[in-house]
């Protein structure tokens, strides 16, 4: 049973982070409701990505931790 809820709290966080990563590139619309594509769903994609990059207590991610966190999610990872 024990294993079972490690296994599921693992899950949970293997799953939030894939799905953070898949809002960010739905949001990437145009006002016309088109998906965006390029330059443009970059620039949304990094903004979006950068809006979400805050840690476990709140507070908003700098240097290197930030980096990384905006390299996973603008990846999809």
């Amino acid at each position: 049973m024990k294993r079972f809820a490690i296994a599921a709290v693992l899950l949970t966080f293997a799953t939030g982070s894939a799905f953070a990563a898949n809002s960010c590139e739905t949001k990437a619309m145009s006002k016309d409701g088109k998906p965006l594509a390029g330059a443009a769903k970059m620039s949304s994609m990094k903004k979006c990505c950068e809006e979400m990059a805050i840690s476990k207590e709140g507070k908003p991610l700098s240097g290197a931790a930030k980096t990384s966190f905006i390299k996973k999610c603008e990846s999809g990872e």
